[in-house]
């Protein structure tokens, strides 16, 4: 498959590097960015018409909703018949249905598959791809994704992919700021910042951090009949009884913790039990 990426930024580079070669065609508004890529056997594009007539397979990254339909005008009337075009910036998901609608009379499937990992998972090769779109673009993409991705799963029709992205980054920075909470406790209270860090770094490495706790197929009550009713009773107790000891510390040390106060009071719904729970 010939593949045509165009946005060679931070995350676009290390992706677009690990398909290099003569079927690849690269396009970035600054030549420089293009040189690497051309010194592996990449094809420099003067533009995103030529990479969308060269491709059968068109990757874009680039900033933000309103680049991705810029772009997208451009390469849309150039691109032949049966060209995927996929979209790995996060945008909204509608800004990708309502361009999936405008590239159907060109022929040209569309499918969102932004990703997660940073920078580090596009230089390893290893980035988790959320794609959305029809079952028989996703096919077309596999191959090619996997060159830069360690897993990629198809989450519906266009616009899943980015709404699992969306949901993805609301727990990646709400933890952040829970990060700035748990920081301000551990300062108050004397302990070593950098040092709390390492140990969150290394246990979450272990544990899985807060997807460790993502086990359900819904967010509906738990029946107790389920085989996981067990064992969230148990994450329940434990996690009541640290948070109700952080905040006795933080009112201790007068820090404010909404955070936490907050997880308290909502702790229980989030694992699928009820309030009160009637097992004791």
């Amino acid at each position: 498959m010939d593949v045509g990426f165009v946005g060679l930024g931070q995350m676009g580079a290390p992706m677009a590097t690990h398909l290099a070669g003569p079927s690849l065609t690269v396009y970035d508004t600054r030549p420089e960015a293009m040189e690497p890529l051309v010194a592996r056997g990449a094809r420099a594009a003067r533009d995103p018409a030529e990479v969308a007539a060269r491709a059968d397979l068109v990757s874009l990254m680039v900033r933000d909703d309103d680049q991705v339909n810029e772009v997208a005008a451009a390469l849309l009337p150039a691109a032949r018949p049966g060209t995927v075009l996929a979209v790995h910036s996060t945008i909204r998901a509608a800004t990708a249905e309502r361009l999936a609608e405008r590239a159907r009379p060109h022929g040209v499937e569309v499918v969102d598959a932004p990703v997660s990992g940073g920078f580090m998972g596009a230089a390893a090769g290893t980035l988790a791809v959320m794609v959305g779109g029809s079952p028989e673009a996703f096919d077309r993409c596999r191959e090619p994704f996997g060159a830069w991705a360690g897993l990629i799963l198809r989450m519906g029709p266009v616009g899943a992919g980015t709404r699992a992205k969306l949901a993805r980054n609301l727990l990646h920075f709400v933890a952040f700021t829970a990060a700035a909470e748990a920081q301000r406790l551990a300062e108050a209270s004397g302990v070593p910042l950098r040092d709390l860090a390492r140990v969150v770094r290394h246990t979450d490495a272990i544990t899985g951090g807060p997807g460790s706790i993502m086990l359900r197929d819904t967010t509906a009550p738990l029946d107790p009949a389920d085989g996981l009713h067990d064992i969230l009773r148990h994450v329940r107790a434990l996690g009541e009884k640290d948070l109700a000891f952080a905040l006795e510390l933080a009112d201790e040390l007068d820090v404010d913790t909404p955070l936490a106060r907050l997880a308290l009071r909502r702790f229980a719904a989030g694992l699928g039990l009820p309030e009160e729970d009637p097992r004791g």
